[in-house]
């Protein structure tokens, strides 16, 4: 399938997927003419190319974005809302044929694609919400014939950078208040997942978007990350990925003060109390680790338990993980869990868990490849649970990015927190127990952003999502996102 046209869904086995990179509201190639091939983690096959960008096609793609500015800023917030909206529409009926793409290149299964193909269309019909309430503030001035007011403005032209674990949710986290607002976007998916994110774009892009207001450049990151975020045209900086990545970022950012906001690495603890529902929490503990095969900063990472249900828990969370786990193709109805995205993401996971087993930890139950002949070509790696872990193991003191996950037994609250802050992340976290004052002592004392109680982690549109310590800077979702693309600006008016 080609591209920039209306296109029957794509069958799982096609292997043609050909994108473009939209720049000024057409779709190009690369000025270099060379692309990249992108592959199905269940079997190394190809499945599709886009263009293999550079500096040339970065400065073409922030050089649209920003001509189209002016024009963009000065819309009426109802008109980009209408445009927002319209968008959302466009979005949904591409749904299935943007899902297959993304399980084809990413490797979650098909059912858990199409969630996230679908929360896209969510994510513009929240925002376009937003995008005509935006409003300043009146301030009396001591001087009578004076008064001040506050007005936001659109920062400028957007770069988004976004990773290949959950592509179209972290595009649309950034894409969506940046339209709101009344930016431009330049955007940079992953260069492994790059087919989806295309797709959804020109959808997006066809409801009647100004040309330049949405670009796309594809790429290595080692290779036009820099340009794109160097670049004197840029106001903002959006990106979701490592730590180390972001940190780069901060640094290449500092040299034209470019504004960021910073998604990054993430080692979220879960603590379970001993009056807590133990098969709620198992429940939520196997969802939040193993879901998308644990590759997710929100992931459940680690897990406090108090000794009274640690048995307990323990044998409950390793039953869920052998038996209701399934690997396999991303496309078989039956599978819950599919490939992990790379060979190296699954060496390193497979590194972590053996440096624990190596140091005493026991496998309750995972720690080893599946065998078979469907799982020969991919990068498959069962869930994963691990006990005895020693504390300054891998396992517990990096972020582990893949479907496995250590339980460590505590005596009471205060050390579950103290052991749950040890680490220099603080994304997630979350608490499991019928007690409303060890509930309100962890959300008040755990080193996080996010805190769910007796749930699971799952962020909501509606609440601010971003992390503290290394896990980054600044606010995703709810009303707080949209003030990273805004500017406030004071003004004095006073009698003519």
């Amino acid at each position: 399938m080609t591209f920039g046209a209306p296109a029957q869904a794509p069958d799982p086995l096609e292997v043609t997927a050909v994108a473009k990179m939209l720049i000024g509201g057409e779709l190009v190639d690369a000025k270099s003419g060379k692309t990249m091939d992108v592959r199905n983690p269940a079997n190394g096959e190809v499945v599709g190319d886009v263009p293999r960008g550079a500096a040339a096609d970065v400065d073409a793609a922030v050089s649209a974005a920003a001509a189209a500015f002016p024009a963009w800023a000065a819309l009426s917030g109802t008109k980009r809302a209408k445009l927002m909206h319209e968008a959302a529409r466009k979005m949904h009926e591409v749904v299935d044929e943007v899902a297959k793409l993304l399980a084809q290149e990413q490797g979650k299964p098909l059912a858990h694609a199409k969630i996230e193909a679908a929360r896209v269309a969510e994510n513009l019909e929240y925002f376009a919400g937003l995008a005509d309430k935006l409003r300043g503030d009146y301030i009396p001035l001591d001087d009578p014939a004076k008064f001040g007011i506050t007005i936001r403005r659109p920062v400028g032209v957007v770069a988004a950078i976004t990773p290949w674990n959950f592509p179209l949710t972290l595009m649309a986290n950034k894409l969506c208040p940046a339209l709101a607002a009344g930016c431009t976007v330049v955007l940079k998916p992953a260069s492994t997942t790059p087919l989806a994110t295309q797709r959804a774009i020109e959808a997006i892009a066809s409801a009647g978007f100004p040309a330049g207001v949405i670009n796309t450049v594809h790429g290595p990151g080692g290779e036009i990350g820099d340009t794109l975020v160097g670049h004197p045209k840029v106001a903002k900086i959006a990106f979701t990925g490592q730590t180390e990545t972001g940190k780069r970022i901060m640094q290449l950012a500092a040299k034209n003060v470019t504004r960021v906001t910073l998604e990054l690495g993430g080692s979220d603890p879960m603590i379970v109390a001993d009056d807590a529902d133990v098969r709620r929490a198992t429940a939520a503990a196997a969802i939040g680790r193993f879901f998308n095969a644990g590759q997710a900063c929100l992931a459940v990472k680690r897990i406090y338990l108090f000794e009274g249900i640690a048995q307990e828990f323990m044998t409950k969370l390793a039953e869920r993980a052998q038996k209701e786990w399934k690997l396999g193709d991303q496309f078989a109805t039956d599978t819950k869990m599919g490939p992990l995205h790379s060979e190296q993401q699954r060496s390193e996971v497979e590194a972590q868990v053996g440096d624990a087993v190596k140091r005493g930890a026991r496998v309750l139950a995972g720690g080893k490849r599946p065998e078979g002949a469907e799982f020969a070509k991919g990068w498959f790696y069962p869930a994963t649970v691990l006990a005895d872990v020693p504390e300054d193991s891998r396992m517990a003191t990096e972020e582990v990015f893949g479907p496995a996950v250590p339980v460590f037994i505590v005596k009471d609250l205060d050390e579950a927190i103290t052991k749950a802050n040890a680490t220099v992340y603080g994304l997630g976290s979350s608490i499991f127990t019928r007690d409303m004052a060890k509930a309100r002592r962890a959300a008040e004392q755990l080193d996080a952003g996010y805190t769910w109680v007796n749930d699971i982690q799952v962020a909501y549109d509606q609440l601010p999502f971003g992390g503290v310590k290394q896990s980054g800077y600044g606010k995703e979702h709810g009303i707080e996102a949209l003030e990273g693309y805004l500017e406030k600006k004071s003004v004095v008016l006073a009698s003519g």
